[in-house]
């Protein structure tokens, strides 16, 4: 099909009101893709907008935002440029941080039901498959990039990634488009530019179909990896279908393979970090100790911990300073260390409160209507909190006494007589 027609099927695939971003780099692919869409919008109007991303990460950062902005007004496309800061020690590499960079200014412009459009190619789709066997990635990694996948509300779409880059090339060239050669493609430093410049030159001159057939088997594992997720979201329901909290009984009825297929996708249901493979084996080992042992693994961005039966897995949880208090009416929105607090408290004589907040330090008791005094550590225990939960129980004072005790996100909370506690 030629290039034109498959990025006119592309935007009229796209609903009517649905805004469509271009993340416009200034090189050669996205430069012919913005040129493309503007011609095919005519044919399919739609609210077309691009985006540029400026890294600061080599001299050339300048003539790429030139080009672009040069480009945009050429077009008559709206063009917003977002200049981002890219830690250099960042765990991933440069690479890593300047892909996290640039994905967080995509979110910064981008809005929620609208399309983003990236102009990834065939020949990238076969340096992410060789890259991902190299780091031994399972299906998810060797699946590569999607040609559509949801992301953060909005969609994110890859028109091009079924064409080589030959044929861009000659197009562009064709039809005069002018673009920014990265002068960086030529630092073999890097790893995909290693294999861009050295190794899958050498691939196709012995077999000339090798971007296309490494493209193919980055599909064919996308496909195995969709099977993947319709198996674990099985046993999920399985085990409850909570991907928070999993009974471990459930857990160890499964295999190996299907155990550790569960609990990655488990993460990836909460936007997790999969753990790594040395951690997954930990976390897997320690679901058969002792009922009183206090398992908790952590992995970079999260963490999981047993109590009770049961696996827990979620974000790496921030403790709550035991110094911190702030002063509250009880009725606006107080910021706290874990998040705003997600609460209203009133006095029923409707009298005005001075009242201040701070953590539980032991030994609170609150008078509760028809109860009496109770101490707070035993109501906790009633409610069947897990241990790590009890830590973020903030304690409201009226004066010198206890009249609430809450957790900041409106999940828990408890008042004495005489007051009223209301979730916002």
């Amino acid at each position: 099909m030629p290039l034109q027609s498959l990025i006119d099927d592309a935007l009229a695939k796209t609903p009517p009101g649905r805004a469509v971003w271009i993340a416009l780099s200034g090189g050669l692919d996205s430069s012919l893709l913005l040129t493309l869409v503007a011609e095919a919008r005519h044919r399919h109007p739609r609210d077309l907008y691009a985006v540029h991303v400026n890294h600061g990460l080599q001299s050339a950062a300048a003539d790429f935002e030139l080009h672009s902005r040069r480009l945009c007004t050429q077009l008559g496309i709206p063009l917003s440029v977002d200049r981002v800061a890219v830690a250099e020690n960042h765990e991933s590499g440069l690479e890593g941080a300047a892909r996290e960079a640039r994905y967080a200014a995509f979110l910064r412009h981008v809005g929620t039901d609208e399309a983003l459009w990236l102009a990834q190619h065939r020949n990238d789709q076969a340096e992410s498959f060789l890259l991902a066997a190299l780091r031994g990635s399972g299906t998810r990694g060797l699946a590569g990039m999607g040609q559509v996948r949801h992301w953060r509300g909005r969609r994110l779409m890859r028109p091009l990634l079924d064409v080589p880059r030959s044929q861009l090339e000659a197009l562009a060239r064709q039809r005069n488009i002018s673009w920014i050669e990265d002068p960086t493609n030529a630092d073999t430093v890097q790893d995909r530019n290693f294999l861009r410049q050295r190794v899958l030159p050498l691939l196709e001159q012995r077999w000339p179909a090798a971007s296309a057939s490494l493209a193919t088997s980055a599909r064919l594992a996308g496909d195995a990896d969709d099977l993947l997720d319709d198996l674990a979201a099985l046993d999920l329901a399985v085990a409850g279908g909570d991907p928070t909290c999993l009974p471990v009984h459930a857990l160890l009825a499964l295999s190996g393979p299907r155990l550790r297929l569960l609990l990655r996708y488990c993460c990836q249901r909460q936007g997790l970090p999969t753990p790594p493979a040395a951690r997954l084996a930990t976390l897997i080992e320690q679901l058969t100790a002792r009922h009183d042992a206090k398992v908790h693994i952590t992995w970079t961005g999260a963490e999981a911990r047993r109590w009770r039966g049961h696996l827990y897995m979620m974000e790496t949880r921030d403790s709550m300073p035991e110094e911190w208090w702030a002063s509250w009416n009880g009725e606006s929105r107080l910021l706290t260390p874990l998040g705003p607090l997600c609460w209203q408290l009133q006095c029923r004589s409707g009298d005005a409160t001075s009242l201040h907040v701070s953590p539980r330090l032991g030994g609170e008791r609150l008078h509760l209507p028809r109860r009496g005094h109770r101490d707070l550590k035993r109501l906790l225990q009633e409610q069947e909190m897990p241990p790590w939960r009890r830590q973020d129980v903030l304690v409201v004072w009226h004066h010198d006494t206890p009249v609430a005790a809450l957790e900041p996100t409106g999940a828990f909370g408890v008042c004495a007589e005489g007051w009223q506690l209301t979730p916002i």
